[in-house]
């Protein structure tokens, strides 16, 4: 609950519909005030619904990942969990959404390529239905007939993910391992688990194409906002996490 509200407050585009009606609010008082902010909410709302707007983020976000230069063979696969879905009316009819769904199918590819022991790592979706990282094995083993080594269930951010999955991979011997999740997710987690003293070798999915500048780049489009969301929610997170990682 609390996570949710931090992300209405203080991550782009969500939080500027609700500045722009604070400011809408405002002007009954302030005219000026209160429409400047109003307008300027908008007019960022505009600029991130921006295909080519969207794309740099992402680039700025996704570029410069790179495995440490003298890194020891990883020893094991962490896969990320990241989203799940209602396939029921009841609670518990959950299953992985397609964001986890693409990270498992990369991680059992990089198990049957390497022959690396899995981990999947993702916690409570709700009180009802089983944890994420239980579904993912799930999928592991009936879509793609590989089995999971480690299963950590109870992990509810990256952060967790981190230092839930570093007990059990130093507990069997374990420092460097492939990372599999998202490339706009990618740097945010290899933070985490820097911190968490694992050493993390980036198995990036679906890195996004680098923005260019035609036509169709700079008509409005919906799917830009769900894009510049997950940027601008990754860079405030690596920031977050940054800190994190200094303070302790």
């Amino acid at each position: 609950m609390l996570s949710a509200i931090a992300t209405v407050l203080f991550v782009p585009p969500v939080n500027l519909v609700v500045l722009a009606l604070v400011g809408m609010a405002l002007a009954r008082w302030r005219p000026r005030a209160g429409r400047g902010l109003a307008l300027g909410c908008v007019a960022l709302l505009l600029l991130l619904a921006l295909p080519v707007v969207a794309a740099s983020l992402l680039a700025t976000l996704e570029d410069g990942i790179a495995a440490p230069a003298f890194a020891p063979p990883p020893r094991a696969i962490v896969v990320l969990g990241g989203d799940a879905h209602q396939i029921g009316a009841r609670a518990e009819e959950t299953d992985i959404g397609p964001v986890t769904l693409e990270r498992v199918r990369e991680g059992a590819a990089l198990a049957r390529a390497t022959g690396l022991p899995l981990l999947v790592t993702g916690g409570e979706i709700s009180r009802a239905g089983p944890p994420l990282a239980v579904l993912m094995a799930r999928s592991l083993a009936g879509d793609f007939g590989v089995a999971a080594r480690w299963v950590e269930p109870e992990a509810n951010t990256t952060w967790e993910n981190a230092v839930l999955s570093a007990r059990i991979l130093r507990r069997e011997g374990i420092g460097t391992v492939l990372l599999v999740t998202h490339a706009w997710h990618m740097r945010r987690a290899l933070i985490a688990f820097r911190a968490a003293g694992i050493t993390a070798l980036p198995a990036p999915l679906s890195p996004d194409a680098p923005p260019r500048l035609a036509l169709g780049s700079l008509v409005p489009r919906m799917s830009a906002w769900q894009r510049s969301y997950y940027a601008l929610h990754e860079w405030i997170g690596c920031a977050w996490y940054a800190w994190l990682a200094r303070a302790g």
